[in-house]
């Protein structure tokens, strides 16, 4: 009976022993379980606040969002975040054939642009039916990985001046962030006009 009382004992001991370590592990950061649950939105409380930083530095709201004039020039408009290009707004009021014969890039609101491609005005990127509401999130990164129009494979190139060149190489964790963020902004409801082709080119 006293060996079997010490054997007790000294298992009781053990697995006190063991359960310290592990847990001294864990506080380290050691314990491959932490690790693994632990969600990483590089430094940020959610994948959306991640999400928001990214488009914030990527200057999405120069073209995304409507602009107001003031003594220092255009400035976004608070109340219209990335709703695009407004559909009641005319494009830039410019001789197209001559801004395409002279290769420029014209704009007056950084929300319609006028080039040899012709017309292309800034996307809706709200949360609405209007913007990206429907999307997918592999329909998101399709678009910026390849250049193609709502993401789809079959649909026109994206047009300048959306620099989809320089966020192909975005991993996919920031892509997801920045659809996480774009699907939980305020839906504006906006029907930007479609891209114009160039004017034809004069006769000799």
């Amino acid at each position: 009976m006293k060996i079997f009382s010490t054997g007790i004992s000294l298992a009781v001991l053990a697995s006190v022993l063991l359960l310290s370590q592990c847990n001294q592990k864990t506080a380290e950061g050691h314990s491959a379980l932490s690790v693994s649950t632990t969600p990483s939105f590089n430094g940020f409380d959610s994948q959306a606040k991640w999400g928001e930083h990214l488009v914030t530095i990527g200057g999405c709201n120069d073209c995304h969002s409507p602009k107001k004039m003031t003594d220092h020039g255009p400035e976004i408009d608070s109340s219209l975040f990335l709703p695009g290009h407004p559909a009641q707004m005319p494009p830039p009021d410019v001789n197209r054939q001559e801004m395409e014969s002279k290769g420029l890039s014209v704009t007056n609101t950084l929300t319609a642009w006028v080039g040899p491609w012709g017309i292309s005005y800034a996307g809706n990127l709200t949360s609405d039916s209007t913007g990206i509401g429907n999307w997918k999130e592999e329909q998101f990164i399709y678009a910026l990985r390849n250049g193609k129009y709502k993401g789809l494979a079959s649909s026109r190139a994206l047009l300048p001046p959306m620099p989809w060149k320089v966020f192909q190489h975005m991993t996919d964790d920031e892509l997801k962030a920045i659809f996480t963020y774009l699907k939980t902004t305020r839906p504006v409801k906006n029907v930007v006009p479609q891209a114009a082709p160039p004017v034809s080119a004069p006769r000799a």
